[in-house]
């Protein structure tokens, strides 16, 4: 039998990756068994179906953390995404690891995040029994709702990437190993989703004009940078080197750098995050959200179908409403929100001819 291109594939991965590295060949599998494809590796399939999905593309019009912004240059949730691509497979080719494992997880970490960001998620969470969280919510959706209620059937490692990725105001390396992704691969797309953010956030904000480069954020500047890609390539080549230095075998960052970087990420939760500009903003989403919520409860209304999950996605008999409207919130964008609490909630001009 021939040697098939994959086959070929699968032998350069074993010669060139680090030991760390997680090989497509010794992938846990997938959900459900299928035929492999004759030139694509199972980590490049995942990325190419996540890139090809519904979710991933609802993403350019899901808030980061300014809601609608009017300026060409924000952050969306989509753009936000790219960055932690680029930002985790830099760091990945350096440490010889799987590129396409990395960017699967990456791109797809967010999927499941609700409408007007962090507002709509800490809204579900409120309502729908048993809480939500948008990493589970990212796994959910990449299991069951895309493909109209088929999930597009990924492997273990990027599901795995995935639902593990979140770390709100943790320690950005946790010495407790439990709550990390299982791969390196999915430990680099953590670390790097907070480089991107924190990078990223500060930038809008400064753009936004809710910051200016003094006093506080001066000092932590000093040993970051004061322009994005100076604050990157400090992070990213401070953690290259100090993790090749340790044989590679798990993520390592100087002192100084994590304290810099955690004195950032608590610098943007009180003077970006909690501001006014930001968190009225958010008030005003939540309550969109919440009426929108309360309404679809109602068993008489029916849920649209089209551009989210709505009626043609065939639930078991038994899934409960609460369980059918959540997954409908978390998968609108803004816009698609703003509309539809417009048409339901806003009285409509008519006239007597």
């Amino acid at each position: 039998m021939p040697v098939t291109l994959r086959h070929e594939m699968q032998e350069r991965e074993a010669r060139n990756l680090s030991p760390h590295a997680c090989l497509n060949k010794n992938s846990k599998g997938r959900m459900r068994p299928e035929e492999e494809c004759p030139i694509r590796l199972p980590f490049q399939r995942d990325r190419d179906r996540i890139i090809h999905s519904k979710t991933f593309r609802r993403l350019t019009h899901k808030t980061q953390v300014f809601l609608s912004p009017t300026g060409d240059h924000y952050r969306t949730r989509l753009t936000h995404a790219l960055e932690v691509s680029q930002i985790a497979r830099t760091i990945g080719v350096a440490l010889r690891l799987n590129e396409h494992l990395i960017e699967a997880i990456a791109l797809g970490h967010d999927l499941g995040h609700t409408p007007f960001g962090h507002a709509g998620e800490s809204v579900l969470n409120k309502l729908h029994p048993g809480g939500f969280r948008h990493y589970e919510q990212s796994l959910r959706v990449v299991d069951y709702l895309e493909n109209k209620g088929q999930g597009i059937n990924l492997s273990h490692e990027v599901r795995n990437g995935i639902v593990r990725h979140s770390k709100g105001l943790k320690e950005i390396l946790p010495s407790d190993l439990d709550t990390l992704p299982d791969t390196l691969e999915g430990q680099v797309v953590r670390i790097s989703d907070i480089l991107a953010y924190v990078n990223h956030d500060l930038d809008d904000a400064i753009r936004a004009g809710i910051l200016a480069i003094k006093g506080e954020l001066k000092d932590i500047l000093q040993t970051l940078g004061e322009r994005n890609s100076q604050r990157i390539s400090s992070m990213v080549n401070d953690l290259i080197i100090r993790t090749i230095a340790t044989d590679g075998h798990a993520l390592t960052m100087s002192p100084d750098m994590l304290e810099a970087i955690s004195a950032l990420r608590l610098f943007l939760y009180n003077h970006v995050y909690r501001t006014s500009q930001v968190h009225d903003d958010f008030k005003k989403a939540m309550k969109i959200l919440r009426e929108l919520y309360e309404y679809f409860m109602e068993e008489d209304i029916k849920l649209p179908s089209g551009e989210v999950w709505g009626a043609e996605i065939n639930y078991p008999q038994d899934t409960p409403r609460h369980r059918r409207v959540c997954d409908f919130i978390a998968g609108m964008t803004d816009r698609y929100a703003l509309d539809l609490y417009t048409n339901i909630f806003f009285p409509k001009p008519w006239s007597v001819v």
